[in-house]
């Protein structure tokens, strides 16, 4: 039984040795992953180092310093390609702002010219705002009624003196007939008289 206790406690033990270690080796930096810095760091305590000359040296393996250096490219090149892509995506945003400038300006544009429309109205082939519009109609209309009252004014005046006209024509002509009938029975008087003297005459021889 004590012996069993004894092979369980070495068995997790065990267990947790392993475990441990496994998460050491992925805490550890190394040169297949983790950042640039800390590859570098991986470089530095991997490498040895010694003294000559009273100066420090580290030794580094020229194969873990070429994968660096591999490692450091490949970061640049990606850095670049993703700058790469970010300069597009800013151009191509920066073209459909520009699109959307210009339609913005063509809209508004439009929309004055619309909106200048509807406020102006054409005469004669004349586009001319509302108010210029209203002011000449309402001076033709005001004209036509000043016309029309001369000459309703002028029709009075030509009637009253087209009426005085046949009034004093009528009278005229009363005053014609009463002097020709006056005038015609002068003369069948003075007819009579010549008569009566023609007749005294002849009675006389």
């Amino acid at each position: 039984m004590k012996g069993y206790k004894i092979l369980l406690i070495i068995m997790a033990f065990l267990t947790y040795s392993q475990n441990y270690a496994q998460e050491g080796e992925e805490q550890e930096p190394s040169l297949d992953r983790g950042t640039i810095e800390s590859q570098f760091d991986f470089i530095y305590n991997k490498s040895g180092n010694y003294r000559a000359e009273g100066k420090r040296y580290e030794v580094v393996r020229t194969i873990s310093l070429d994968q660096l250096r591999q490692n450091v490219i490949d970061t640049l090149n990606s850095y670049n390609e993703r700058a790469a892509e970010l300069k597009n995506t800013i151009s191509e945003h920066e073209s459909t702002i520009s699109s959307l400038n210009n339609k913005l300006e063509e809209t508004t544009n439009n929309l004055a010219a619309v909106t200048e429309e509807k406020d102006s109205m054409s005469f004669l082939g004349i586009m001319t705002s509302k108010g210029t519009y209203n002011a000449i109609l309402w001076t033709v209309i005001g004209s036509l009624l000043l016309l029309l009252l001369i000459f309703i004014y002028k029709f009075r005046n030509s009637n009253i003196l087209t009426q005085e006209a046949k009034s004093n024509l009528a009278e005229l002509e009363t005053e014609y007939e009463d002097h020709r009938r006056r005038a015609l029975e002068r003369e069948q008087k003075i007819s009579r008289q010549l008569q009566d003297e023609i007749n005294k005459y002849k009675k006389q021889k």
